[in-house]
């Protein structure tokens, strides 16, 4: 049977293939001495082996077919699927209050038939049955992406918002025109994600559950270590060289050491190592491994297994197919995206400390959407660990935007993407917002799709309401239409066939120009409002619990790390908004960050603390810190190293950060008090016996006369056990010499004037190269100094003087040009960069004549060559739109966390 062509249109072939059976037989018989008999049976059985080899897609795995989990899993016993979600969905008109909107029941009865064309009423079912487990197992879920265009997902509770209050269609997520399986994507808590996949299968038994299959094939970073340790390389000196690349096709790795500034360096000594280079671009796209995928889980009937091949995953062994998620989607599987947002576990964290704290019980879901402290702080762009707004570039928007409603907000996340930025979308309807631009329409008949952006296309849902109304071809064909202007070779035919249409419908010449030049540019760049709608509200519900409950804010964030930045910039945050930042206790801090009653003397009943975690310390295992939190409270260091029994370098690091100092003693004592506890415990078994020091009365520790660690010293041990400057922000050291500089503070910065050149210092705490619609190469650097962020941009005429002390320095000096787009927006373009740190040690060395004549020279990289791409190297996107090969395509804090970071690293980058 030939594997590459199918049974089902092989009649020829298999008379061919009939007759060669016959001849093979009689021979094997006739060298065998058999009969003709003999020749007949081994005929027989060799055409029985034949057949049961033959593999019918359709029949045998499905293909073709959709395949849904048995109605009688998901409440559909005696009534149809169909007839259970349609009472699903009436009950919920009443429960939300949409049972006297006579609109909501139109479109609900609308949805509903086109789930009943489809006979899609069972995946409702389904998605809504995870959805309703998930909350009963008290974890945060909500909708994303086109389904939160749905009534019928917002009845159900699937989704949260209201998609007819919100002008969200139907359509764009599923239509009778439409004939994909529709794709509901749910968010949970981080923290929770393999409980809800564990649920899911207990639900619908092992037999139809399967989590996905992602193969890992090889990019830049892997390739590096791994021929590295073919070669017998150093391990360090290989880790070192895969760090210095951004993450980026392995098969780039040689032009990208010509053409990036901050890979010079590695490019001066490639020739040292072999052929190390040519060997990690033969490896490019290579299979690497195969892996549970981050978010998709299969759901099926019990039929599954025959259907799909499964293995256990590693660790939890859950049931993995072994097809990607392209094959699951051809095989007609419903295939689930669970996906596990840190945000949504760390708002989470914030409810339960405060129910934890104070009793008060916090509902986000309930919150009012129109809360004026929320929106004043987002006006601010003081919007640091808020959802999809802390970015320097999301920022900027705010600032420009100054969204006062929940739709500006939505339209704050869909302007920013890349499509909206590369159509020029934001200026144009900044100016218009603001009043700077008059609102133009291409026709009066287009008003109402458009007059929520001011004129200006933003959403896919604009251009297939514009694509209805002027070709009256209904809303399922206009999202046809839609997504085929992401074609090239299908523009012209829709425009031809646009024309015909608008013109049939009377609309003239100039109108019709004038409206598919907008179709055109926009059509394919535009973001799915339901898209920005499901992300709005985790957005407004994260700037709500900053507003409102900021010390909880700012204990979830921390406990689970779901932004961009480090957690000791969210520190310093936490400190200009005023929240105490309580030190590290051995009887007070908990495993995760906690909220704490501070008391603040004469001033009535005090604020909300942030206690730091046990879990922050370096090198400390979910055991020992388990234990120290059991253990509390501890009346002594004695106590606290027989019951908690941590190991020594443990407890030497919690001795250092001031964990101890409840014990007495100062922290250099108390580091050579474990020391000697450590010897006796190893010579005798016992804590005490052999000690040659005296611990003190029980309670406080003797002290033994060593000088405590200085202020230098503690912020070190802060930093190196932490990576957080707990007590006072590290740029406190350097203030002076700033000073003597005439560095401009962050906090200064806003009252700058456009153009001005100013020198800006501070700790980095992020860098970025996202696409632009230049198509150029601009990184994007954000520096922290105490009073707050200035956030730098460096386009590519200065990267050969700047890109490499940019990228490989924690502490920088820029001098740069400031640049405002607004009263609350500005960035500063810099033109030569130093390092901080060498600077001060010039100081210390040489005075400040030395570090003028630094200065004075522009720049440690001053006069170096820069690299170009060459030509080709621009990536042209189908759109037309044209990228650099160097950009950052990952968002930022979409990555795994490291917890040991001190400033935000861009996949696009080696900063």
């Amino acid at each position: 049977v030939d594997p590459r062509r199918s049974p089902l249109d092989s009649g020829e072939r298999w008379l061919k293939g009939e007759d060669a059976m016959r001849e093979a037989a009689e021979q094997i018989a006739s060298a065998a001495g058999l009969g003709q008999g003999a020749a007949a049976r081994l005929l027989a059985e060799t055409r029985h082996t034949a057949e049961a080899c033959r593999v019918d897609p359709a029949a045998d795995i499905g293909l073709g077919g959709v395949h849904f989990p048995e109605p009688h899993l998901v409440g559909a016993g005696r009534r149809t699927a169909q007839r259970v979600l349609a009472s699903r969905a009436a009950a919920g008109m009443v429960l939300r209050g949409h049972d006297r909107k006579p609109a909501h029941w139109e479109r609900m009865h609308r949805e509903l038939d086109i789930i009943a064309h489809h006979n899609f009423a069972t995946y409702f079912l389904t998605v809504a049955q995870v959805v309703d487990d998930v909350r009963e197992m008290g974890i945060r879920v909500a909708a994303r992406g086109s389904g939160a265009g749905s009534l019928v997902n917002h009845l159900l509770g699937i989704a949260h918002a209201d998609p007819v209050e919100h002008g969200l269609l139907m359509e764009r997520f599923l239509s009778k025109r439409r004939f994909v399986l529709p794709d509901i994507d749910i968010d949970v808590e981080s923290a929770r994600r393999l409980d809800v996949y564990r649920r899911i299968i207990e639900r619908f038994g092992p037999e139809r559950v399967a989590t996905v299959a992602m193969p890992e094939t090889y990019r830049v970073r892997h390739a590096i270590r791994d021929v590295g340790a073919a070669l017998s390389m150093d391990p360090a000196e290989t880790d070192r060289l895969a760090k210095a690349f951004p993450h980026i096709r392995a098969r780039d790795a040689r032009a990208a050491m010509e053409e990036l500034p901050e890979l010079k360096e590695v490019a001066r000594n490639q020739d040292r190592y072999g052929r190390l280079w040519e060997l990690v671009e033969g490896l490019d796209a290579l299979p690497r491994g195969i892996a549970m995928h981050p978010c998709g889980v299969l759901l099926s009937d019990a039929g599954l297994m025959d259907r799909t091949p499964v293995m256990p995953t590693s660790g939890e062994g859950f049931p993995m197919a072994q097809f990607d998620k392209e094959d699951v989607e051809d095989l007609g599987l419903l295939k689930l995206d669970v996906l596990g947002v840190r945000m949504q576990s760390a708002m989470a964290h914030a409810v339960a400390e405060v129910k934890r704290a104070s009793g008060a019980d916090v509902d986000l879901d309930a919150v009012p959407p129109d809360d004026p402290e929320t929106y004043r702080l987002i006006r601010t762009a003081e919007t640091l660990g808020c959802f999809q707004i802390e970015s320097p570039g999301q920022r900027d928007l705010v600032g420009r935007l100054q969204p006062a409603t929940f739709h500006d907000l939505v339209v704050d996340i869909s302007l920013f993407r890349p499509g909206p930025v590369a159509a020029d979308m934001v200026r144009p309807f900044i100016e218009a917002r603001h009043g700077r631009a008059p609102v133009r329409y291409p026709h009066p008949d287009l008003e109402e799709p458009l007059s929520g952006t001011y004129g200006v296309v933003v959403f896919h849902e604009q251009i297939i309401e514009m694509v209805a109304i002027m070709t009256g071809c209904g809303r399922g064909e206009a999202d046809r239409v839609r997504r085929g202007l992401s074609h090239p070779e299908s523009q012209g035919l829709i425009k031809v066939w646009f024309a015909r249409r608008a013109a049939a419908r009377g609309y003239d010449d100039e109108v019709i120009a004038r409206t598919w030049k907008i179709i055109e540019a926009f059509g394919s760049y535009g973001f799915c409002k339901a898209h920005a709608v499901a992300f709005a509200v985790p957005t407004y519900q994260s700037a709500w619990l900053k507003a409102h409950h900021p010390a909880a804010f700012y204990a979830g964030l921390l406990t689970h790390d779901p932004g961009m930045y480090p957690k000791r910039l969210l520190l310093a945050d936490a400190r200009r908004r005023g929240v105490p930042v309580l030190p590290l206790d051995v009887n007070r801090s908990a495993v995760a960050h906690r909220i704490e009653l501070v008391s603040d003397e004469g001033e009535g009943e005090g604020s909300w603390g942030l206690r730091l975690a046990l879990s922050d310390v370096h090198g400390i295992s979910e055991a020992e810190a388990a234990r120290i939190e059991e253990g509390q409270p501890y009346t002594s260091l004695m106590d606290f190293w027989q019951r908690a029994r941590p190991g020594r370098p443990v407890a030497e690091r919690l001795a250092q950060v001031g964990a101890l100092d409840a014990f007495g003693a100062n922290r250099r004592d108390l580091l050579l008090h474990l020391s000697e506890l450590h010897r006796a415990h190893r010579g005798s078994g016992s804590g005490t016996r052999g000690a040659q020091l005296p611990l003190g009365d029980g309670h406080r520790t003797a002290s033994v006369g060593l000088p405590d660690l200085n202020e230098a010293e503690r912020l070190s041990a802060e930093l190196g056990v932490l990576s957080m400057d707990v007590s006072r922000h590290l740029m406190g050291d350097h203030q002076a010499f700033l000073d003597e500089l005439g560095v401009v503070s962050a906090k200064r910065l806003r009252e700058a004037r456009h153009g001005e050149t100013v020198l800006v210092a501070g700790a980095k705490v992020a860098t970025q190269t996202p696409p632009i619609r230049s198509g150029r190469r601009v990184v994007f650097t954000t520096l922290d100094d105490g009073s707050g962020l200035a956030d730098l941009a460096f386009f590519e005429d200065s990267h050969a003087a700047c890109a490499h002390t940019v990228f490989h320095s924690w502490l920088l000096l820029v001098r740069g040009v400031v640049q405002r787009r607004g009263a609350r927006s500005l960035s500063v373009v810099g033109a030569a960069a130093w390092n901080l740190a060498e600077l001060a040690e010039l100081r210390r060395t040489g005075g400040l004549d030395a570090v003028a004549a630094r200065l004075a020279e522009g720049g440690p990289e001053e006069g170096a060559e820069e690299a170009e791409p060459g030509p080709g190297r621009r990536i042209r996107m189908e759109t037309g739109y044209e990228m650099n090969p160097w950009a950052d395509l990952q968002p930022p804090g979409e990555g795994t966390p490291t917890g040991r970071k001190l400033w935000h690293r861009s996949p696009g980058s080696a900063g």
